[in-house]
């Protein structure tokens, strides 16, 4: 029997978070994901008059592709697939993991010199089409979360089949004091920085292109970020896990880079020069999310968190920085993990990952949940 939470979700990517029209054409882009789901992602596009595509990935293949991929081989490949991309109106990725570290095995200079090539079909695809991206779960994923695979499945769809629009009253006014504010201080264990975002965009998501939501992200100016930062929740980038990474910053510039894997961390932040300025600042609270599972889909949506990210800046949030990395590095700030404050312009917007400020209080788990 069809569980009916695929056709709820399914019609949630559909109807709110892409919100297809009749007649636009939208690639499902699929990594192993069981294909009742994508059949009610066919129905469900159907429904609201649009043209599905599906593209179906799996992670051993891509593993395999990409180990000795040349670089001509890569940029044929990179137009095909960025051509079909300026096709689309819109894009909807799942993105299912039987092993998050299958591609751990390959070379720093393939991952580079892939995601190089197909850094234009990125850009087209965040810049020019209604997309939304979405992880789908699995036994690794439970594994990730420490919780079996019936407990993690019910707390996936409780997740992602929330009603975001609560989300939204609260967001907006956290964007629009952001893009009111000129200097931004962070405290707590391990860390103090300080930056500016005067004139840099603000822009809430509530679930239009993330899913999970419950975010809103800005960016620094490029030059203006001093200080260090203690990330406390582990991540997981091109395949490698990392843990207590720590970067201090002058000038913009990361001068300092250290974790429990300080060499593969610098080869990353390596990449280009871009890669060791910041291109997104941005505030999670999402309620339903309390820890860190090395999924950045989740992660960066932690209730109470805020994450700061090296490398590539949003065209809706830009400070100019270019980079093929956009690593999103989270903190979490609630007291079970040491605290920490937010001021903007001197003022305390949030501490210890509730936020004091009266118009953005309905951004707090009481209110959420």
């Amino acid at each position: 029997m069809l569980d009916p939470r695929l056709s709820q979700l399914a019609r949630n990517l559909t109807s709110y978070s892409t919100r297809l029209d009749p007649g636009e054409k939208v690639l499902i882009d699929a990594f192993d994901v069981p294909d009742e789901m994508i059949v009610e992602l066919l129905r469900a596009t159907r429904a609201c008059g649009a043209i599905p595509y599906v593209n179906l990935n799996h992670a051993r293949v891509t593993r395999e592709f990409a180990l000795e991929a040349t670089e001509d081989q890569m940029r044929i490949h990179g137009a095909i697939e960025l051509q079909r991309m300026k096709s689309m109106d819109a894009y909807i990725a799942l993105r299912g993991s039987m092993n998050i570290f299958e591609s751990s095995d390959v070379s720093a200079e393939q991952v580079k010199m892939v995601s190089e090539v197909m850094k234009p079909v990125l850009d087209w695809r965040v810049n020019h089409t209604k997309w939304v991206v979405l992880r789908w779960p699995t036994p690794s994923m439970a594994q990730q979360a420490m919780m079996s695979t019936e407990a993690f499945e019910d707390f996936f769809f409780n997740v992602c089949t929330l009603d975001h629009s609560r989300m939204e009253e609260g967001s907006n006014q956290l964007a629009s004091l952001m893009r009111e504010t000129d200097r931004v201080e962070i405290k707590g264990n391990g860390t103090d920085l300080s930056f500016s975002i005067k004139g840099i965009n603000a822009i809430a998501c509530v679930g239009t292109h993330n899913i999970p939501d419950g975010e809103v992200f800005s960016c620094p100016i490029r030059d203006s970020v001093e200080g260090v930062i203690q990330y406390n929740a582990p991540t997981v980038y091109q395949g490698v896990s990392f843990d207590d990474i720590r970067l201090e910053f002058k000038e913009g510039k990361i001068v300092d880079a250290q974790s429990s894997n300080t060499t593969r961390l610098n080869e990353i932040l390596d990449s280009d020069i871009g890669a060791r300025y910041i291109g997104e600042f941005a505030i999670g609270f999402n309620p339903y999310i309390r820890e860190p599972m090395r999924d950045i889909l989740f992660d960066e949506k932690i209730g109470g968190s805020f994450h700061f990210t090296p490398g590539q800046a949003y065209e809706e949030a830009d400070n100019g920085n270019k980079s093929q990395v956009h690593w999103d590095m989270v903190c979490i700030q609630r007291t079970d993990y040491g605290g920490g404050e937010i001021w903007f312009d001197g003022d305390l917007i949030r501490k210890d990952g509730i936020f004091v400020r009266d118009s953005l209080k309905s951004l707090n788990p009481e209110n959420l949940l």
